[in-house]
């Protein structure tokens, strides 16, 4: 309890559950209670009008709408206020620290914002004529040059999405070069600690997958994986740094076990923040990884429309890239895209996010090749501050230091009544948003954070002193403040097993 300077006593009251009096309004000060928007407008208005037209004659082949669109009618004002609310409710980057493991959510830099709006980048069309966009296309050339130059590889596509997107385009150029080579196989080997999305692609693609176990340390058990490899292994999807936040330091003999076999290594490339300068995946033997653009160079999640997952590809597979892609000629630059017999032909309609080549390229180069090392160097560290500052308090899942992200389990919360999803959800009365729970699946009660490099020192310190809060209370048995937080957070806590079983997905005004 403090006070302030006309002498009341000042202390947060959770959002107005301890409030004396209920206002009127439904807002708690100047956080403004928000319904839904079909709750603030009706579907019989409009924000524009529109003069009526009785002999309009539709160009559609008959199949204009019949039925009501059934959106709410908000002028602009109304509009604008509701999202902005809204917008104040949310947790991102830019207020604080962001510790989801496996996901690098570090800060994007407005330079690279400032960049991507730039006319000729921001306003091209994908329809647009080739000598109009060779700008465009020049960015792209040397973004492909710089990502084939940070992992020592042959070959680059662009044009995938996202990382489960490059996931995608990786394995299809895989099968792409066993059936060049007339060679049919139908397994691909993922460990345990790898993303959901690798199997996930795997069975996309039409194969059969066979989990790999990790052994004690947290790795892959490299003994299992050679006994697991046939001639009916078409690739082995593994990543690294691991998802546990560990190095694959056997990743030699790995790679080298899987070519003998005949098989292609697939690398999952989300974790690549944390090698970026300091290890080049074609010299461990990698045919092919994708990076998240908008993960590892620091573009915005998503980017206000998809992300960015491009593919390096080994001199194995590098004949099967799909189109289109950039080539220099003596007249200018130019797109390949006609398909010939071994590549995998056309991934998409078009050829990717132009923002996001934009941020990344404008990442590299406004780091410099120190500045890419350093800030791999830095993610590293902090994880590992974390990690040696709240190992005392919470149990570390593996011995010995970590890469970009800190592993705990829930062993430390052994018989205090609170469960690791308690924990998280006291986490967002502290004021930040959770780390990753409950994954990777190979630890109990698994706690995954990843600091990235973007947080100072001191961040760092309010953050660990949080933790080792919160890490106290549990074990001095306080229950209540964990079974029922978040109490500050605009909405308590949800009845998560009903809302995964029956959920609503659609407005009804009943």
């Amino acid at each position: 309890m403090s006070m302030n300077s006309q002498g009341r006593p000042t202390a947060a009251t959770g959002g107005g559950e301890s409030a004396q009096f209920e206002s009127f309004s439904g807002h708690v000060g100047l956080r403004l209670a928000e319904p839904l928007i079909y709750e603030l407008g009706t579907t019989k208005t409009t924000g524009v009008d529109f003069e009526e037209l009785d002999d309009l004659e539709l160009a559609v082949g008959g199949l204009e709408r019949t039925s009501e669109i059934g959106c709410p009618g908000l002028a602009e004002p109304d509009v604008v206020r509701h999202y902005t609310r809204l917008s104040r409710r949310n947790y991102g980057i830019d207020m604080g620290v962001f510790p989801l493991g496996s996901c690098t959510m570090k800060h994007n830099p407005r330079l690279n914002e400032k960049m991507a709006r730039l006319p000729g980048f921001g306003d091209i069309h994908p329809l647009a004529p080739k000598r109009a966009v060779q700008g465009a296309f020049q960015l792209m050339d040397e973004l492909s040059h710089w990502l084939m130059t940070l992992t020592n590889m042959p070959a680059v596509a662009l044009s995938p999405k996202a990382g489960a997107h490059g996931e995608l385009c990786g394995v299809m150029a895989i099968r792409a070069a066993l059936e060049a080579r007339g060679d049919a196989r139908e397994i691909i080997l993922c460990p345990e600690s790898a993303h959901g999305t690798n199997p996930a692609t795997a069975a996309f693609c039409g194969y059969k997958v066979k989990s790999i176990p990790a052994k004690d340390n947290g790795k892959v058990d490299v003994e299992a994986l050679k006994a697991a490899l046939d001639n009916t292994v078409a690739a082995v999807m593994l990543t690294n740094p691991n998802t546990c936040g560990l190095f694959e330091t056997e990743i030699r003999e790995i790679a080298d076990a899987i070519h003998k076999a005949g098989a292609f290594f697939y690398c999952d490339g989300a974790n690549f923040n944390a090698i970026m300068g300091k290890a080049r995946p074609g010299d461990l033997g990698v045919d092919a990884m994708h990076f998240n653009l908008h993960k590892t160079f620091s573009t915005p999640h998503g980017g206000g429309g998809p992300g960015s997952g491009p593919v390096v590809f080994s001199d194995a597979l590098k004949a099967h890239v799909p189109v289109p892609y950039v080539v220099k000629t003596a007249d200018g630059y130019d797109l390949v895209e006609d398909i010939d017999d071994v590549s995998m032909g056309r991934l998409t309609a078009f050829h990717g996010q132009m923002g996001m080549y934009v941020r990344a390229l404008s990442y590299m180069l406004s780091h410099g090749g120190d500045g890419i090392k350093q800030a791999a160097e830095d993610a590293v560290l902090n994880a590992n501050y974390v990690l040696a500052s709240l190992s005392d308090v919470m149990t570390a899942s593996f011995d010995g230091p970590c890469m970009h992200e800190a592993l705990f389990d829930d062993r430390f919360l052994k018989d205090t009544g609170v469960t690791t999803l308690d924990f998280a959800k006291a986490m967002i009365d502290e004021g930040y948003h959770p780390m990753t729970m409950y994954f990777p699946l190979v630890v109990h009660g698994a706690m995954l954070i990843e600091p990235t490099e973007s947080e100072s020192k001191a961040n760092m310190d309010q953050f660990i002193r949080s933790m080792r809060g919160l890490a106290g209370a549990a074990k001095a048995g306080e229950v209540e403040r964990f079974s029922g937080a978040p109490y500050h957070a605009p909405w308590g806590r949800l009845d998560e097993t009903q809302a995964a079983r029956q959920p609503v997905l659609r407005y009804s005004s009943e």
